[in-house]
């Protein structure tokens, strides 16, 4: 039988769930390059707007584990279709808010939609792709968020000239078209994975609770030194995920829309050369050594904790930039490689489920300190401590991350 990781399907899926990927990150991060319009319009201060985002990530972890055991045990298309559903409604009625009320009961629900389609999708690819292509399928999937991070940067241009409902009006428009062509074009899982071991149809395979679920992950020590290693880059890729537009706005006087293309791009370019460099050299590396998913992020990111120390504390734009696009190397290689990494700590009925309790503590851990952030910001004290403290949150996360240990080669 041809191997699913060399058939052409195996990337149609990776191309047609990138789209997906990269509206999920676009909805989410373009209200934070809106600032000063979104305020002009819904009036609120600086903890509200923190908590904007801070409610999403709250919402968004909160259901994040139970999106990945639904698509453990169902459908993958199904999940993916409702998360994009979900997500392209709230779109739409963004649009049409005028309260600060309606705006973060719409964000809550966001969360919701958009919880269920990260788990689903990337079990749904590594079914698909085994060694040989895992971490650069994953990573090339992965960069659809970046795309979406780097258009939500436009988000400040867009409100700037046409207002900032205009942007969520047209999403939900694409959204709409795309639900339709995924209805028709994306498959499911094949009806056997991981050699052909588990049939996703058999009762034996939908017998088991969520309870039961999380205690088998929870026993699992590499799993919880994963939650660690994922829980502590949360605090950080969040923290500058909500806050560096206004931080390069305020400490160099940049303009809105230079703030928030600059708070964006640098990063999601050189996140792109490290899912590049981290899916290739780590399918490579994994041939020689067990570890060798492991060693690469672990790398990437003692490089990146004096990186963005040196953005937090420089008054030289240039300096900025280049910790900034360090910071998104290392960012690029480790996202390439934690499904897999999962893949060799976890059982394979237990993938979606282990990814959705990542993102669960990640986005909790990475939401609390968005909102505390706006809370030190409302008192007067400086973005750059909060990005100081993020860089040793990146060390932290690396130190866990070497001790995972594997205990398969997939």
């Amino acid at each position: 039988m041809k191997n699913k990781s060399a058939s052409y399907y195996a990337w149609y899926i990776v191309g047609m769930l990138w789209i997906v990927a990269m509206l999920n990150y676009l909805d989410r991060v373009m209200l934070t390059t809106m600032h000063d319009s979104l305020v002009a319009s819904i009036p609120m201060n600086n903890k509200q707007f923190g908590a904007l985002t801070s409610v999403f990530l709250w919402v968004y972890g909160i259901s994040s584990p139970f999106g990945g055991f639904l698509a453990d045990k169902f459908s993958r298309k199904r999940i993916i279709l409702f998360s994009l559903s979900v997500w392209t409604l709230v779109s739409i009625l963004m649009g049409f808010v005028h309260t600060y009320t309606e705006l973060f009961t719409l964000r809550a629900i966001m969360g919701i939609g958009e919880a269920f389609y990260i788990p689903a999708a990337l079990a749904l690819i590594v079914d698909y792709h085994q060694k040989e292509t895992r971490s650069l399928a994953t990573g090339i999937h992965m960069s659809g968020l970046y795309t979406g991070y780097i258009l939500g940067g436009l988000g400040g241009f867009v409100s700037q000239y046409f207002g900032w409902r205009f942007g969520y009006h047209i999403l939900g428009i694409v959204g709409v078209v795309y639900i339709a062509f995924l209805f028709f074009f994306l498959q499911d899982t094949p009806s056997h994975i991981s050699h052909g071991k588990i049939n996703r149809s058999t009762p034996n395979n939908v017998s088991m609770g969520f309870l039961t679920t999380f205690a088998q992950l929870v026993k699992n020590y590499s799993f919880l030194l994963l939650v660690a290693y994922f829980s502590l880059l949360g605090v950080a890729f969040w923290v500058i995920t909500g806050w560096l537009p206004l931080f390069l706005e305020e400490h160099f006087r940049l303009g809105v829309g230079a703030a928030g293309i600059s708070a964006t791009l640098y990063i999601q370019i050189a996140s792109f050369v490290g899912i590049l460099v981290g899916g290739i050299l780590s399918d490579r590396w994994v041939k020689k050594t067990i570890k060798g998913r492991i060693y690469l992020p672990v790398i990437g990111f003692i490089l990146a904790t004096p990186a963005l120390f040196v953005t937090s504390t420089t008054h030289v734009f240039l300096f900025a930039i280049v910790g900034l696009s360090i910071f998104g190397l290392a960012r690029g290689i480790s996202d390439s490689n934690v499904m897999p990494i999962l893949c060799q700590v976890v059982d394979d009925r237990y993938r979606a489920s282990g990814y959705g309790i990542l993102n669960f503590l990640s986005t909790i851990c990475g939401g609390t300190m968005i909102y505390i952030a706006g809370f030190l910001k409302d008192v007067h004290v400086d973005l750059s401590v909060v990005f100081i403290i993020a860089s040793g949150c990146l060390l932290l996360a690396s130190a866990s991350l070497y001790f995972v240990k594997p205990r398969t080669q997939e």
